[in-house]
């Protein structure tokens, strides 16, 4: 490490992160079902993740109201609690195309209880955004808020605005600037960044389990995944195999998460069906609308659900071979 930034007050721990999907009511406005929420949050606790990601892109954030992503927070955080672990990390999704927006966003997570906030840059006119505006979009939040911010890049969904690993690095000097969700896929930040920072200093997460090893040889320090809202437990022992120094046996695994992954990389309905299909049952959240997308975006069909069910079917029997964590 060649840095000799002072570590961070509060480091974003280790692990691996669901990007937690929402969860609806079967009604015309499909509220939020806060009595599914939490099952669903206990059922990923009790699987073995490190922390919660809420109001993310699974999480349909752009569609959710403040006050429903409040509540959401708060129904996070008493799910930990009651099982024993309130220390668990929550990061909130606080991703506002203005710096006012992005700010008062961080300001109701924290006030909501939330750990960390998870913060894209703005994008909705590209070509306005230049790396100047991109450092002071982040160093504005990040001064104006106690909350600890964790960057989220995710070019795919930002209008093609991908910060290289110079920018990054920049940020990372920011006391308030923790860590950086790589959706972007790009391994060489991975080891760019880590070469610079201690993980204290800040943390590099993988945005997909289908390149968690990948990352962690690099020196990163985890993943957020969509995939760990169906197998938490196969990714976590995914996490765990490898820093057991059990390699043969990790990357084995690596390779039947990466396959399984591909349906995540469908979209956010595929992601939500197999969250269902998979997952639901064992967290008994038994009605099937409550895993569709908001409207106006609908579920996939039949066809794209048997093809979810056939890519994914392999992991089932490593997932319920697997303890519960707590």
């Amino acid at each position: 490490m060649t840095s000799t930034l002072p570590p961070k007050s509060k480091p974003l721990p280790h692990g691996v992160y669901p990007p937690v999907i929402s969860l609806y009511k079967s009604t015309p406005r499909q509220e939020i079902d806060l009595d599914a929420s939490y099952k669903f949050f206990s059922h990923l606790i009790r699987g073995g993740v490190d922390g919660l990601v809420l109001a993310g892109t699974n999480a349909e954030a752009v569609l959710l109201s403040p006050e429903e992503r409040k509540d959401l927070v708060k129904i996070a955080k008493k799910a930990a609690s009651d099982l024993g672990r309130p220390e668990l990390a929550v990061i909130a999704g606080i991703s506002g195309q203005s710096t006012n927006e992005s700010i008062r966003l961080a300001e109701d997570a924290l006030s909501a209880g939330a750990d960390f906030g998870l913060l894209l840059p703005p994008n909705y006119w590209a070509k306005a955004v230049t790396e100047y505006v991109i450092l002071s979009f982040y160093r504005d939040v990040a001064d104006a808020t106690e909350l600890p911010i964790v960057i989220y890049s995710f070019p795919a969904m930002c209008n093609g605005i991908d910060m290289n690993s110079d920018t990054l690095s920049e940020l990372a000097h920011h006391p308030n600037i923790v860590g950086v969700k790589l959706t972007c896929g790009n391994a060489g930040k991975v080891t760019r960044l880590t070469q610079e920072y201690t993980h204290e200093q800040f943390s590099v997460y993988a945005g997909a389990s289908d390149w968690l090893i990948p990352c962690l040889a690099g020196g990163g320090s985890g993943c957020v995944t969509g995939i760990a809202n169906i197998f938490p437990k196969s990714v976590a022992k995914l996490y765990t195999l490898w820093n057991a120094g059990q390699i043969q046996e990790a990357k084995e695994l690596q390779g039947l998460v990466a396959q399984a992954e591909k349906a995540c990389k469908e979209g956010i309905a595929a992601t939500k069906y197999a969250a269902f299909h998979f997952a639901g049952s064992a967290a008994g959240v038994n009605d099937p609308k409550a895993f569709w997308p908001r409207k106006p975006y609908t579920p996939c069909g039949n066809e794209k659900n048997a093809w979810v069910e056939k890519v994914m079917q392999h992991l089932v029997q490593i997932e319920q071979s697997l303890p519960d964590a707590v």
